[in-house]
């Protein structure tokens, strides 16, 4: 090429990098600058938030080819957080504010059961500085005989709550005798949930900082004997600088339990940052590397794990999401009267994407193996942060819906 022409191709090179930068420029200028808030987080937008629950029933074709419909069971609760069954078909859910209420069979107005502790309730939800009040409900396993009704909640303590799991005896209409079984160390407030594991043993979860010390209470799940005494082959008894009661580490916050119906292993969902929630199989003594790694972006935008998503060195989870959804309560279907989703996992959805307004429910399917084969999205339509989920004695799926008027959903099939 003659010493034009090569002058020409250079300049037209350089011409059109100039172009670019120019462009790229004005993609950068013309970004939206987002709010923050305090925390330094950006303020969530509101477009989709508030929106109030129609008067149903909702009626919905899903993607394995079977209609369900969902049904308003109860309304007007403020805030409900988990449920359970008791052995008569009646519900107990428990609220942030602190309540523990009774509904029963074919009724819609739930009633306060009286017998359960103090608690503190403060601050909407996500907000830095929430305390919840009740957080979980649980039966012991040998309820039939004992009549043992387990609550997570937020105990007063001067300035600050502190996580506590306490339990009462039902007497078929209140709790009588009730007295904590586990109590975190003073001004160690957050979320907590329960599960009985199959061997008798009480799993709870702990929200807060210091996930990777085994020293401190807060990212850890715990495994304590029902009466709050150390199982005698929890993984850390040998080591010095740990906490008895911890069973695994590393978690943010985790804000469903379940164990298989198969398998007897603990799951447990848990809150990413902006991505990364997870489901994790919790396996005795496993760091599952919070806050190292994450699948997620911190909230003002990078990456959480050194400017990359990974997982490496620690456990994976099983399932995730990116964006998040916020994802609560989890749970395993087993019954006759969805056929097509048996085996399948449901999760509670709170928000998706951080957008207000987009809570929903969340099918999964997995293989023999606990493998990922597909994932199915219900109740978008409702605009509802579905905080717990929980099969009903009669087959049926059972949510509760975390909202100021908050309700009970039911799906059930189409006829």
């Amino acid at each position: 090429m003659n010493l034009v022409g090569d002058y020409l191709q250079r300049a037209g090179g350089f011409a059109a990098a100039l172009v670019a930068s120019a462009v790229l420029s004005g993609a950068a200028q013309a970004q939206q600058d987002v709010a923050m808030n305090p925390g330094g987080y950006p303020v969530a937008p509101t477009g989709l938030a508030d929106n109030p629950l129609p008067e149903g029933p909702f009626t919905y074709r899903t993607a394995e080819g079977m209609d369900i419909r969902v049904e308003v069971v109860a309304r007007g609760i403020e805030y409900p957080m988990a449920l359970t069954f008791l052995p008569d078909r009646s519900m107990l859910v428990v609220t942030r504010k602190g309540e523990l209420l009774q509904l029963a069979p074919g009724t819609n107005k739930p009633r306060v059961v009286s017998g359960g502790p103090a608690s503190v309730f403060a601050g909407e939800s996500g907000d830095a500085g929430t305390s919840h009040g009740y957080m979980d409900v649980v039966l012991h396993p040998d309820f039939a005989t004992n009549g043992l009704v387990y609550i997570a909640y937020n105990k007063p303590d001067g300035e600050a709550p502190r996580m506590a799991v306490g339990r009462g005896r039902w007497t078929g209409s209140r709790l009588e005798d009730f007295a904590d079984v586990w109590l975190a160390p003073s001004g160690a407030g957050g979320m907590t949930r329960l599960a009985f594991g199959k061997e008798g043993t009480l799993f709870l979860t702990t929200s807060g900082a210091d996930a990777q010390n085994l020293g401190t209470v807060g990212g850890k799940v715990l495994r304590i004997n029902d009466d709050g005494s150390i199982p005698a082959d929890n993984p850390f008894l040998r080591n010095s600088a740990a906490r008895k009661d911890v069973y695994s580490l590393g978690h943010r916050g985790a804000l469903g339990l379940a164990i298989h119906p198969l398998t007897g292993d603990l799951w447990e969902s848990e809150n990413g940052p902006n991505g990364g929630d997870e489901i994790n199989i919790i396996k005795p003594g496993h760091n599952y590397g919070w806050p190292f790694v994450s699948l997620g972006r911190a909230y003002p935008g990078p990456w959480q794990s050194g400017g990359r998503p990974g997982h490496e060195v620690f456990e994976p989870p099983v399932i995730y999401w990116m964006p998040a959804i916020a994802v609560s309560g989890l749970m395993f279907y087993t019954g006759d009267a969805l056929p097509k989703w048996k085996g399948d996992i449901f999760v509670g959805a709170l928000r998706t994407g951080e957008i207000p307004g987009t809570g929903h429910l969340e099918r999964i399917l997995v293989n023999k193996d606990m493998e990922e084969l597909r994932r199915e999205t219900l109740l978008y339509d409702l605009h509802q942060r579905i905080r717990d989920v929980k099969q009903g004695p009669e087959g049926y799926i059972y949510m509760v819906t975390e909202q100021k008027d908050g309700s009970v959903l039911r799906i059930v099939p189409a006829e």
